[in-house]
């Protein structure tokens, strides 16, 4: 089922960021001298080799079963898991305590939470990898979206008022950034994309079990960061770093968790699949107008060194459309 002509009617103009949301420097570029649009990449007619051009490797490997006679079938499906293999690693089983109270103190309340092994992408979803999304005019396909995204499917635009993620313009990312994690997407939008791929979006759970590396072994190791425990500026892209925007998906390698997922702190906050629950300080239920995602990690402007950190916790409106978010996707081992 499709929106029809709902997209079509296209503003011209370009919207303005909010004073409390801001564009980020490396990703919107407003100014129209400064933009290139990328390229739009021509597709095959053939179904199979275009899940294999929109990057959909996940999704061949689940339909194996519908390309068995094709004629190309057994070369792409092997081509498929070795790219999966590449960008995907193993998310260790373990038990992660999320803290469930605003008072984060030792000793305060948490709620125990098992993480079954799965795999989990090495890089954040980068705008090139979205753009495949983007050309294939998902944001009109309503099976994708659960119902009470629909009526806000209209807004979510980019600057000139195509159906794209915030800071584009007229449906196409800046190539100059196309390595760098896409923002400017809502939860629905994560969300669609990753079962569009034919994955989904991490628990919160499983984000902290990547971040923090908590395994069920007899030495019961949690760390603060990926790579250890104290806060390292030239490990990730937090205020700190003054880098002063988001940078290559690929970058900071030093800074990777033991299994080698890369920027679990900063660069972009990540959205999560869990709902944001949380007490008050006194113990009752934080319950606000609009529903609220967990989103964990830290960004490139995350000031505080506390809120970078593989525990800490907050959540965002799920229909935000922020200049520091993005995401990362998982998969089942079951696959």
């Amino acid at each position: 089922m499709k929106l029809g002509n709902l997209f079509r009617k296209h503003c011209g103009g370009a919207a303005v960021a909010t004073p409390g949301n801001p564009p980020s420097p490396s990703t919107c570029h407003g100014a129209t001298g400064d933009f290139v649009p990328a390229e739009p990449q021509p597709l095959d007619d053939d179904p199979l080799t275009k899940l294999r051009q929109q990057e959909r490797y996940a999704l061949i490997v689940k339909q194996a079963g519908q390309w068995e006679t094709h004629p190309q079938g057994q070369a792409i499906l092997a081509a498929a898991r070795e790219m999966l293999d590449r960008q995907m690693v193993l998310l260790p089983e373990g038990l992660i305590s999320l803290p469930s109270s605003l008072a984060d103190e030792v000793g305060g309340e948490e709620e125990d939470v098992h993480v079954a092994p799965g795999m989990i992408d090495i890089h954040a979803v980068s705008n090139a990898r979205f753009q495949h999304f983007v050309d294939a005019q998902c944001y009109e396909e309503l099976g994708l979206w659960p119902e009470q995204s629909w009526p806000h499917l209209i807004e979510m635009q980019d600057l000139t008022g195509y159906p794209a993620p915030r800071f584009w313009r007229e449906g196409r990312h800046d190539a100059r950034f196309g390595d760098h994690p896409v923002v400017g997407i809502c939860w629905y939008e994560a969300d669609a994309f990753a079962r569009w791929i034919g994955q989904r979006l991490l628990t919160e759970a499983e984000w902290q079990m990547a971040a923090s590396w908590h395994l069920r072994t007899e030495a019961n190791i949690l760390r603060r960061f990926p790579w250890g425990d104290a806060m390292d500026q030239t490990r990730c892209n937090v205020w700190l770093s003054r880098v002063g925007g988001t940078v290559p998906v690929t970058a900071y390698p030093n800074g990777a968790a033991p299994n080698g997922v890369l920027q679990l702190i900063g660069n972009v906050w990540e959205w999560t699949a869990s709902e944001f629950e949380i007490k008050d300080f006194e113990g009752h239920p934080i319950i606000g107008e609009m529903p609220m995602r967990g989103i964990r990690g830290g960004a490139f402007d995350t000031y505080f060194e506390s809120q970078a950190t593989s525990l800490f916790r907050t959540g965002q409106i799920a229909l935000g459309r922020t200049h520091n978010t993005g995401f990362r996707c998982a998969m089942d081992l079951t696959v």
